[in-house]
C-alpha cells in the first residue's frame, strides 16, 4: 500500500488543455472516487496515474517515488477497466495469473495467489471455466482477481460497473466495498455515477472541465456543497434551486422569507427533495405534475414559478396531477448560492 500525491498536474491535447493544474493527496489505504460528467477529465487523470497518458507538467508520486517517467509495469499499480479485457481462450485461473506468468513468477506462487484471490471473490468453483461461460458480474470479478493477485500498492478502477445491469451494479458495489475493507489497498475509482461514489468512497473528488470543484467525504459534499454544480451533481434526486432575492439577511422566494447570509442580489435557494415539508398553512404553492410511488418513498414532480421541483416523502400521499399543494423548505437545511457565479454564500 502507498499514498498517492498528485501535484499541479496539467495535460493538453494540442491547444486544448483538459487537466488544469490539479492537486490531490490520497492517503495510504484510502478509497477515493473521481466523479463528474462525461469529458470532465476524470478518466484522463486516472490514466496519467497509471502511466497510460503522458504528463505535461506537475508530478505524480506513489509511495516515495515520483513516477512521471516510469512505464505502467514499474508503477506497482493494478487497473480494472470498464471492459473486462479477458483472454477468451484462457481459463479463469489462467486469466488471473497471466501477469504473474509474464513476470516469471514461480508456478507454485501463481497458484497460491490465484487460489487466495478466487476465495476472496467467490470464484473458486469457476477457475477452470472460460470467460464465455461466466455472467457479466463473474467476468468483472475475474478482472478484479487479476488485479488482486499482483498485490499492488494502488488499485485503479475506470468505471468498472458501467456495463452491468442495475441489480448487478448494486451487488458489485458491495463486493468492491468489502474487498477494500479486507485488503485496505489504496484505491482510486473513476465513475460518472455519484451513487457509486457516495456508497464506496472515503472521499470524493468532484470534477468539471478539468478542474476540481470540491473534495470531501460523501456527507460533507451532500450537506455542504461549495457551489451549485456540486449541489446538483451530488444527491439523487438532485437539489432543488429556487430563484430568490437576498436583502438584509433575508431571502425572499415567492411570498415566503428565509434567513440568509449577508449580501444582496439574486440568489438560488437550495433545498433537497427530502427537505420540502407538506403544509396546510403557508409554504410555497406548487402544482403536481407526476407522482411516483416506490413503496418506501413517494417521489413527486412539481412546478413552481416556471421551475421543475422534486419532493420526496416517506409517507404515502394520493396526490393527483394538476393539484396544487403547499411545501415549506426546512429552514434547518437550506443553502444559498449566488445566482450569477453559482458560489455558496
Amino acid at each position: 500500500m502507498a499514498n498517492v500525491t498528485i501535484n499541479k498536474i496539467r495535460k493538453s491535447y494540442d491547444a486544448l488543455e483538459v487537466i488544469h493544474g490539479l492537486d490531490i493527496d490520497i492517503a495510504d489505504g484510502e478509497f477515493v472516487a473521481l466523479v463528474g460528467p462525461s469529458g470532465c477529465g476524470k478518466s484522463t487523470l486516472l490514466r496519467m496515474v497509471a502511466g497510460l497518458e503522458g504528463i505535461d507538467s506537475g508530478t505524480i508520486t506513489i509511495g516515495e517515488r515520483v513516477v512521471n517517467n516510469l512505464p505502467p509495469s514499474e508503477r506497482d499499480i493494478a487497473m480494472v477497466f470498464q471492459t473486462y479485457a479477458l483472454y477468451p481462450h484462457k481459463s479463469v485461473a489462467e486469466n488471473m495469473g497471466f501477469a504473474l506468468k509474464v513476470a516469471k513468477t514461480s508456478k507454485s506462487e501463481i497458484d497460491r495467489r490465484v487460489k487466495d484471490a478466487a476465495e476472496i471473490l467467490s470464484l473458486t468453483e469457476y477457475l477452470d471455466r472460460k470467460p464465455r461461460h461466466l455472467s457479466g458480474g463473474q467476468r468483472q470479478r475475474v478482472a478484479m482477481g487479476r488485479a488482486i493477485v499482483r498485490d499492488p500498492q494502488v488499485f485503479l478502477f475506470d468505471e468498472p460497473l458501467s456495463n452491468l445491469d442495475a441489480k448487478l451494479r448494486i451487488q458489485m458495489r458491495i463486493e468492491i466495498k468489502e474487498l477494500h475493507q479486507r485488503l485496505k489497498t489504496t484505491t482510486i475509482f473513476v465513475t460518472h455515477d455519484q451513487i457509486e461514489a457516495m456508497t464506496l468512497a472515503d472521499r470524493i473528488v468532484v470534477m468539471q472541465s478539468g478542474l476540481i470543484e470540491q473534495i470531501g467525504t460523501p456527507l460533507e459534499l451532500y450537506d455542504n456543497p461549495t457551489n451549485q454544480f456540486v449541489a446538483t451533481f451530488i444527491g439523487a434526486p438532485s437539489m432543488n434551486l429556487l430563484g430568490g432575492v437576498l436583502s438584509k439577511g433575508i431571502v425572499k422566494v415567492g411570498e415566503e422569507q428565509f434567513a440568509g447570509p449577508k449580501g444582496a442580489g439574486k440568489v438560488k435557494l437550495g433545498v433537497r427533495p427530502e427537505h420540502l415539508i407538506l403544509t396546510k398553512k403557508g409554504g410555497l404553492p406548487m402544482q403536481v405534475k407526476v407522482v411516483e410511488p416506490t413503496g418506501a418513498e413517494t417521489m413527486v414532480f412539481l412546478r413552481f414559478e416556471g421551475q421543475d421541483i422534486t419532493a420526496v416523502f416517506r409517507e404515502r400521499h394520493n396526490f393527483e396531477s394538476g393539484q396544487t399543494i403547499h411545501l415549506q423548505p426546512d429552514p434547518d437545511h437550506l443553502h444559498v448560492f449566488d445566482a450569477e457565479t453559482g458560489g455558496r454564500l
